[in-house]
């Protein structure tokens, strides 16, 4: 069995980095030809294309992106061993990128995520997005997982896959002070004052169904789209504030809030989407099973 002509390796990990064969050429000062050759004997000698070209861009395939996490580990591996020498430490890290969608519950990811927290040879890259930008890394694998309020829109060509992590009641909550009587669901919505998700939220869109069928025009106060600024509104305003109880669920154990009702019909899904790949993440496994094992509490 020939062994992994380390040679090769560097060549494609240098074009790998650049994007562009005329810069990795440059920059290990050989031509372009001879880089292309090196690089097909590379794809050659394991079988797999690596890149496939966007234009003058070079994009790494699935297996291309494998290739460049051991590459990474390897010559990583060359740079501990002269820190090591030299008196100077260093960690080999397992990497997980993951997207999330900019309105998602904060406490939602941490609790998702807690599985890989504690591993020091672990490094998470959490980023927040739109759905649309998100789904479109993932499919272009510079994102592992991405985390939403939905599912990825169904497609026979799509090899994204979405699993149900968990579902929750979505309620009306309040400071203490304003519970002076019970609330009466939804007739006391007529003069509440009232701070909502704004109109692109799942929630938003269905509590404005249910208000349309109730006859009901609701007094809005604010509308916040970040789930962590819709927290602190909850905390500091007077009136009423629709929200995952997972959202303020520290101010709830706290007594800073109170949840005044559930909203009838109203709830909220958690969805981890990923990509159905020939290698994924071996990280990925084990917050998916975690979550199937019903160590996901988002409450």
């Amino acid at each position: 069995m020939s062994s992994l002509n380390y040679n090769h390796l560097r060549y494609f990990w240098v074009v790998a980095q650049e994007g562009a064969m005329v810069r990795a050429a440059r920059r290990l000062n050989v031509s372009q030809s001879a880089l292309s050759v090196q690089l097909q004997k590379l794809e050659h000698q394991l079988g797999v294309a690596l890149f496939d070209r966007a234009g003058r861009r070079l994009v790494l395939t699935e297996a291309g992106q494998i290739a460049l996490d051991y590459a990474n580990t390897v010559f990583g591996a060359g740079e501990e061993l002269f820190d090591t020498l030299k008196g100077r430490s260093s960690a080999a890290h397992k990497r997980l990128r993951v997207g999330a969608l900019t309105t998602l519950s904060r406490n939602f990811q941490l609790t998702f995520l807690r599985p890989l927290l504690a591993r020091s040879d672990v490094e998470l890259m959490v980023q927040s997005g739109g759905t649309r930008e998100l789904l479109s890394r993932l499919e272009d694998r510079s994102l592992d997982l991405v985390l939403a309020n939905s599912p990825a829109p169904l497609d026979a060509r799509s090899a994204l896959r979405s699993h149900l992590i968990a579902q929750q009641v979505v309620s009306l909550v309040s400071r203490p002070g304003q519970a002076s009587t019970p609330f009466a669901y939804p007739d006391d919505l007529r003069s509440s004052a009232l701070i909502l998700p704004g109109p692109e939220s799942e929630i938003r869109r269905a509590f404005d169904r249910a208000m349309h069928e109730a006859g009901i025009a609701p007094n809005i106060h604010a509308e916040v789209d970040d789930m962590a600024m819709l927290r602190l509104f909850a905390r500091e305003h007077d009136g009423l504030t629709l929200v995952p109880p997972i959202v303020v669920r520290d101010e709830l154990v706290r007594g800073d809030l109170i949840e005044r009702c559930q909203v009838p019909g109203l709830g909220e899904t958690f969805y981890a989407i990923v990509q159905n790949r020939r290698f994924p993440n071996p990280l990925l496994s084990i917050l998916l099973e975690s979550a199937a094992q019903g160590h996901y509490a988002p409450v």
